[in-house]
């Protein structure tokens, strides 16, 4: 038996860079009727690329059983660390670089691979603001999610 397939729309968003974060993700199970389920989330003090990752990873956590999972983000960040190795050079290198600096966000990326481990991940990259519906979607939760916490802190 196949393992159930799940899309998975994610983005991040932060203003200013670093700053206020906001991430949104889209889960859609196309064998389930196109069940879907939208997640979001914010932090106060975030970068850009902690936001992209850790939509990406809010999803992954969300799926309750193994799944074929396609990820759509338009963070070459995040897609690029898998698609061209740069994990492994990185876990490789005791998360250090090529240049021996420390890897940014090693704490997220770490969770990130324990979440991939699970599930059988293909990822891909999408033009960001573009003509993706759900990457807009996704952009959109972001946002709110990043607004929302500007207004409840004042900012």
């Amino acid at each position: 038996m196949s393992l159930p397939l799940v899309h998975i729309y994610c983005d991040g968003a932060c203003s200013p860079n670093p700053g206020l974060g906001g991430w949104g993700s889209i889960l859609i199970a196309p064998e389930r009727n196109g069940y879907r389920k939208e997640l979001q989330g914010s932090e106060a003090d975030s970068t850009n690329n902690r936001m992209e990752l850790t939509a990406a990873l809010a999803a992954l956590k969300a799926l309750k059983t193994p799944c074929r999972v396609q990820v759509f983000t338009d963070s070459k960040y995040v897609c690029n660390a898998f698609a061209e190795k740069w994990l492994d050079t990185w876990q490789g290198n005791g998360w250090r670089t090529s240049g021996k600096k420390a890897v940014s966000n090693a704490d997220l990326w770490r969770e990130l691979l324990e979440a991939v481990r699970v599930h059988q991940v293909t990822w891909h990259w999408v033009r960001g603001h573009s003509d993706d519906v759900e990457n807009n979607r996704a952009d959109a939760l972001a946002v709110a999610a990043r607004l929302e916490l500007a207004a409840r802190l004042g900012r």
